[in-house]
């Protein structure tokens, strides 16, 4: 069993940055491949991106790439999601989620899940 907590949401200008963590409870936090992703209002969650747990190897959705930044902290059981130049479409609700896949961009191969932390890019 793996809980998630998110933390770090808020309200930014567009072109701001802001810098989201994800807390993970357990001993086995290394052994889960980490995603983000993102759902606004009316609209189904999407991938953000995704860090491996076998070699920390990272992959972005086109729409954040070059402008997130994903890493992970093994000793800490954390995940962070660094965002650059957010744009007024990157408003949604973020989630972290955990799976034991290498890799993978679908939610529905998520295990678990936490409650997810606002965004609101507004000027």
């Amino acid at each position: 069993q793996v809980q998630l907590v998110e933390s770090g949401g808020g309200l930014v200008q567009p072109g701001g940055s802001l810098r989201l963590s994800c807390a993970a409870s357990g001993r086995t936090f290394s052994t889960y491949t980490m995603g983000w992703f993102r759902q606004a209002p009316g609209k189904e969650r999407e991938f953000v991106g995704v860090i491996s747990y076998s070699d920390g190897r990272t992959y972005y959705a086109d729409s954040v790439k070059g402008r997130f930044t994903i890493s992970r902290d093994n000793a800490k059981n954390t995940v962070d999601l660094q965002m650059i130049s957010l744009k007024l479409e990157d408003t949604a609700n973020y989630f972290c989620a955990a799976t034991r896949l290498l890799w993978t961009p679908l939610v529905r191969e998520y295990e678990y899940w936490g409650q997810g932390t606002q965004v609101t890019v507004s000027s």
